[in-house]
């Protein structure tokens, strides 16, 4: 009785995962036939997991963020008790993403395409508030975490302005932002804190 779950499962996976490509090379405009035949499954086969292409761009958002989610739990060090863990296991995440060979990640280019689809934007602010409530019970000063968490973002886009990625840079930056999640207090004594984390 396993066996259908599994194959809804796959064929759904094999779609986002279809989608996820197409729409990164050919933006949102892409056609629901041409990610089927990319998915190897039938449109109708498409169509019984996503109704519209709007609801598999939705869907496809959703699966961006829990694709990030679940690399930032990958990237928790279990042996790390401090504050700031979450915030540097977020900082490995982002880092362990960028690629020399890739100018700017595909999941960048993804969310960039997505960003305007009806239903995407609700979601992304949904999920930057969980991930401020997640930094705030982290215990990390909320000037560091804003800091260190922007800087990051904006690590992920940089070779959309350098025209090319500089590995010995990012690592460089990836240190210096986990260095920073050590300390303790805030940055500018004074200072209001602001957002923890803004997107």
């Amino acid at each position: 009785m396993s066996a259908p779950v599994r194959d809804t499962a796959r064929t759904r996976r094999l779609v986002l995962d279809a989608a996820a490509e197409l729409v990164a090379a050919q933006g949102v405009g892409v056609s629901l036939d041409v990610i089927a035949r990319h998915a190897g499954v039938s449109k109708s086969g498409l169509l019984h997991h996503f109704r519209s292409r709007e609801q598999l761009l939705v869907a496809l958002a959703e699966d961006l963020l829990a694709q990030f989610a679940a690399a930032v739990d990958a990237a928790v060090d279990l042996a790390d008790h401090g504050p700031g863990r979450l915030v540097r296991a977020y900082v490995r995440a982002v880092f362990d993403d960028l690629r020399p060979e890739q100018v700017v990640p595909e999941h960048i280019v993804l969310s960039t395409a997505l960003a305007a689809v009806p239903g995407v934007p609700d979601l992304l602010r949904a999920d930057a508030l969980r991930w401020r409530e997640a930094f705030v019970a982290d215990g990390l000063d909320p000037q560091r975490v804003l800091l260190i968490t922007s800087a990051a973002d904006g690590a992920a886009v940089s070779g959309v302005y350098e025209g090319s990625v500089d590995p010995a840079r990012l690592e460089h930056v990836r240190e210096l932002l986990l260095a920073l999640s050590r300390g303790e207090g805030p940055l500018v004594p004074g200072l209001a804190s602001g957002a923890p984390h803004q997107v």
